[in-house]
């Protein structure tokens, strides 16, 4: 597989290839790693009171034996309205998943060799907006004719940043925050040669 090289104007210049490592990558590291990013962004804020946090109950509603009744000792059991909930949420849930060193770069490493196959991974010298515009920001985005796009640099500047910050399309990352789900997540990616060449690199 290999990915698109392209010029200035954002037209196909060359291919650049992917290491023979990458196709043979077994596609389950990437359903861990997504599984695992997702599971990382759950807000752990669903929370419910048990019988003993509930306001009220402190007298017994009638007396134990002789009005043919359930015995009961508390209006806050879990069977009454207004009683605490048996087996609530609690928020002190660990939804964390571990995923090794070596399944994170497996997951990438598939995630980019599937966009090659699909035709939607370019690699272009450098991704720089130098006039903080979201309009020129927004013609390099029409020029790849995708849906979405995410931009991987090697170091974001702060008028680059500005200029893709207000295009929804599109998401702008530096190297190191590049991962697998970022990957998967967008239609298309357009990376840094020198990125790109980082990355490959380390496969081989």
């Amino acid at each position: 597989m290999s990915a698109i090289v392209l010029n200035e104007k954002m037209e196909k210049a060359s291919e650049l290839a992917l290491p023979e490592s990458f196709a043979g990558i077994n596609p389950h590291n990437l359903y861990l790693y997504v599984k695992s990013a997702q599971a990382a962004q759950r807000a752990n804020n669903a929370t419910t009171k048990g019988r003993s946090e509930v306001r009220g109950g402190g007298k017994k509603p009638w007396a134990q034996k002789g009005g043919g009744r359930a015995r009961a000792g508390s209006r806050r059991s879990p069977i009454f309205v207004g009683g605490g909930k048996a087996f609530g949420s609690q928020n002190n849930r660990n939804y964390d998943l571990k995923v090794n060193k070596k399944q994170k770069k497996l997951a990438l490493n598939f995630a980019l060799n599937e966009h090659a196959q699909n035709g939607t991974l370019f690699v272009i010298d450098s991704i720089e907006v130098a006039s903080g515009k979201t309009k020129d920001a927004a013609a390099m985005f029409k020029a790849l004719n995708q849906r979405d796009t995410l931009f991987v640099k090697s170091i974001l500047d702060e008028q680059t940043f500005l200029a893709f910050e207000n295009l929804h399309q599109t998401y702008v990352v530096e190297s190191n925050e590049l991962n697998a789900y970022l990957a998967a997540n967008y239609r298309s990616i357009v990376i840094e040669k020198a990125v790109f060449e980082a990355l490959t690199s380390e496969a081989k």
